[in-house]
């Protein structure tokens, strides 16, 4: 069965027209949602015998733990916290939330943020992207198909003989990083000289926190919404709120929700907002939003720079820590050379300033 009839199979179109109808709801309405979705996952982790907890990062997830929380569950909260700013670390130990360990490879030794970079490359553009990227710099008899379609659109068998599939990449990344298929295409694109990788987040956040949820027998509660796009989108509006795979179980309460609503819902639940989000206001146009950063993560991810207005995400971690901005930006991996250089060369490739 090809992508095409699998979808046609579990009725995907309707799944999805009937989520992002419930995405156009009010936020009373959005927000009793949230609680029954809450309610079902619980009972049902109880009835198969799973604990729960709260994946905790940012303000959105920070959101999600105290409106759980607000319901009468006394749900623990897991994170990576070392990867997240200090005041964000600082919410974290207010709240008791509590920090995973890295992980180590079988050696021993720890993969540091440093290491994810040097070793993989660099997290840009976004998670989907970055993975395509990966896939041309990393050729193989097995992932051929994947890497015809990535630079042409044309997908094989599995992808149901699609002629434009949206496994292409957009023309103007193409052009910057096509280039690893010139030979093989009869094209003529351009391709870096740094590695890009899309495992940062497995190495640094999801594997320590998949290995404390499984020491714990427990299931995720995820601050995710549809709302932000991309991959996460797709997801939550085929698979819905909660989910219960053969491999992933998983609950995402906010799924529905838009910034509006879980700003909102920040304000009213009075969550303690980390310094570096600012404060939530009203803008000229009356729209919710935070006077400081508007999202967060790692210090080193560049996930989405390229979209960002100035000042950017490293523009600001210049101004919070002008130490930690030089470091990353010139210092944090080694080239073939031994040269020193980092998020400076990858963002002059794709045309930011900084």
């Amino acid at each position: 069965m090809n992508v095409i009839e699998r979808m046609n199979a579990i009725n995907a179109e309707q799944k999805i027209a009937t989520f992002m109808a419930k995405e156009k709801e009010n936020y009373d309405f959005k927000k009793r949602y949230a609680e029954i979705r809450v309610n079902e996952f619980i009972s049902e982790c109880d009835k198969r015998d799973l604990n729960c907890h709260v994946s905790v990062g940012g303000l959105d997830s920070i959101t999600l733990f105290m409106f759980i929380r607000s319901l009468g569950y006394d749900v623990p909260g897991i994170s990576a916290s070392y990867l997240e700013d200090k005041s964000i670390q600082q919410i974290h130990r207010q709240l008791g939330i509590e920090s995973v360990h890295p992980i180590k490879d079988k050696n021993g030794k720890v993969w540091t943020k440093q290491r994810v970079l040097q070793e993989f490359g660099f997290p840009v553009l976004s998670k989907e992207l970055a993975g395509k990227i990966e896939l041309l710099q990393n050729p193989s008899e097995n992932n051929k198909t994947v890497r015809h379609a990535i630079i042409t659109g044309e997908t094989g068998e599995y992808g149901g003989w699609q002629k434009n599939s949206r496994m292409k990449m957009s023309q103007k990344w193409l052009e910057k990083f096509g280039g690893y298929e010139n030979e093989n295409e009869g094209v003529n694109y351009e391709k870096p000289d740094f590695k890009v990788s899309s495992k940062c987040c497995y190495y640094l956040k999801e594997k320590p926190c998949d290995d404390w949820a499984k020491e714990h027998n427990s299931v995720p509660f995820l601050g995710l919404m549809a709302s932000e796009g991309g991959r996460r989108a797709k997801s939550l509006r085929l698979n819905g709120c909660n989910y219960f795979g053969k491999s992933t179980i998983r609950s995402a309460p906010f799924a529905i929700f838009s910034r509006q609503d879980l700003l909102q819902l920040a304000i009213d639940l009075n969550v303690p907002v980390p310094e570096i989000y600012g404060t939530i206001e009203k803008d000229e146009k009356g729209q919710l939003r935070t006077t400081g950063a508007q999202r967060t993560g790692c210090s080193m991810c560049g996930f989405g720079i390229h979209l960002e207005k100035r000042p950017h995400r490293f523009d600001q971690l210049k101004e919070r820590n002008p130490k930690e901005w030089e470091y990353w930006m010139f210092n944090c991996c080694t080239d073939v050379n031994g040269n020193k250089f980092g998020w400076a060369k990858i963002l002059d490739y794709i045309g930011v300033g900084y």
